[in-house]
Formats: C-alpha cells, structure tokens, sequence
C-alpha cells in the first residue's frame, strides 16, 4: 500500500500545481497554458476554488478504482485461480458502492449549490450596462450615464499594435469602474451568441428577444479578454470582448469624454452610425 500512498500524494501535489498555475498569468489566455486564467473576480475565485477541490475528488475516485482493478488482476488471475468463483452477490458490498457514491454526490452538491447561488442572485448594483450580440461584433450601451451607446469591432491582425492581442483586441474597449458591482445585461439583434469572459467566471447567451442578466465586480485595474462562445456564424471566431477595468475616478472621467465621443441610443441617427 506504500506505493499507493506515494502515488496519491504526488497526484494531488502535481493537481494543485496544475489548478493554481494560472495564478501568475494575466487575464489573457496564454500559450500551452494549463489551469484556469488567473481570477479578476470574486465569482471566478469561487469557481477556482471549486474546480481544485473537484481535481482532487475525480484523482480519488480514478486512483481507487485503478488500484483495486490491479489488485483484482494480480490476486484473482488464472495462473492462481484455475477455478474462478461462482459467487455473485454480496449484500454488504453492494451496500458500499451504492452508499459511498450517494456521499460523494451530497459532498459535490453542497458547494456546487452555494456556487449556483452566488452567481445567480444579483446583489445590488452600482451600475448596469448593456452587451448586445451582432453578425458579427458587440454593441454595448450605459444606460446609468447618459444613455450612450458604441460598438466593439476586431482589430484585425495587421493592424495590431506591439503588445495587443491576436484575435481579441478590439477597436474601442468597455471601460467599467474596478471594485463596483456591475449588472450586464445580455440580447442579441440577430442570432445566437454568447458573452462569455473567463477570468471573470462568466458566460451567457444572448438571446434575440429576451434579455438575461449577470452580474460581475473586477477587483483590480487591468484589461480583461473573453470572447464569444456560441456558434454563430462565419464570423464566429472573430467578435472578441475586450474591458478595461480603471479606478472610479478614471472611470467618471471616461464618462464625460464618452458622452461626446458616442451617440445616445435615443438619437435617431445612433442606428445608422452604429452600422
């Protein structure tokens, strides 16, 4: 059983490497990289926290399995056993693997239920903004100042700049507030898409004629990548979300530049512009 215990160590020690190795990384997917992105959220260090502890259970359960599946193999083989058993029930095994099974579920459940809860319930908001899904960008609209609208086209790959990202900069990025609590609500004008940023822990569709909702709250200044994560088309793969999180007070500042930059999503003209 030494070996075991050797082999149950090194699994988790080399799981936990592997879960919090996106600790160092920024909110970017990065080259070979293993693990989640690095948390910009408190909804997404949850999600971290509950996909470690799920790493270490499915190691469990395929290191049990595999040892009793080796143990099975070299205690019952052939050579050893010319007359295999005729035996087919035991009660109190039985009872074992429908009962430890049922445990481990309960175990799964209770956190994974509180995790549901955390990122379903929206607390109260500071501010609300508005992402609709587009053949094929993202128009976002700040309904809590002023009403202004914009849309978020790719930069396109001969354009980048030294220190953007392929495949996800985009031509004018979403500033929110850092530290705030921020409703997003999510439509589409066409078909299917989805809203989707990693490091914030969150993903939804948007949906042409229903509104969802979500909430977010990035604790620290910086720029954060997502993407759209519904197959909607030939250009599915080129409609990249990019927010930039700066301190309130930056953010306030924004706001008064942006209301002279974009169109009110009232003026008649805003849905000409916005094409």
């Amino acid at each position: 059983m030494r070996w075991l215990l050797v082999c149950l160590i090194g699994s988790i020690v080399v799981i936990e490497g592997l879960a919090g190795s996106g600790a160092a990384l920024a909110a970017q997917p990065e080259p070979w990289q293993l693990g989640l992105q690095a948390a910009g959220s408190p909804l997404m260090e949850r999600v971290t926290s509950f996909h470690n502890m799920m790493m270490v259970i499915i190691t469990l359960i395929c290191i049990l399995v595999l040892a009793l599946l080796l143990y099975t193999g070299f205690k019952f083989r052939a050579d050893k056993h010319p007359t295999p058993s005729k035996r087919t029930h035991n009660t109190m095994l039985e009872v074992v693997w429908t009962a430890v099974p049922v445990l481990i579920l309960v175990i799964i459940a209770i956190p994974s239920f509180r995790l549901l809860y955390y990122a379903d319930v929206i607390p109260d908001t500071d501010m609300t903004i508005k992402a609709i899904g587009r053949q094929w960008y993202w128009s976002y609209e700040y309904p809590d100042h002023d009403n202004f609208t914009f849309d978020a086209f790719m930069i396109p790959e001969a354009d980048l700049e030294p220190g953007m990202q392929r495949l996800l900069e985009t031509d004018t990025r979403v500033v929110l507030p850092a530290a705030t609590n921020i409703k997003v609500q999510v439509t589409a004008s066409d078909v299917l898409h989805s809203w989707a940023m990693p490091s914030l822990g969150v993903k939804i569709d948007a949906v042409p004629g229903r509104l969802n909702e979500v909430w977010i709250r990035i604790e620290e200044p910086g720029v954060y990548y997502g993407q759209c994560s519904e197959l909607c088309g030939v250009m599915h793969g080129f409609m990249p979300i990019t927010i930039e999180a700066v301190p309130p007070e930056e953010f306030t500042a924004w706001v008064e530049n942006a209301k002279t930059m974009f169109a009110r999503v009232d003026d008649p003209g805003t849905q000409v512009a916005n094409r």
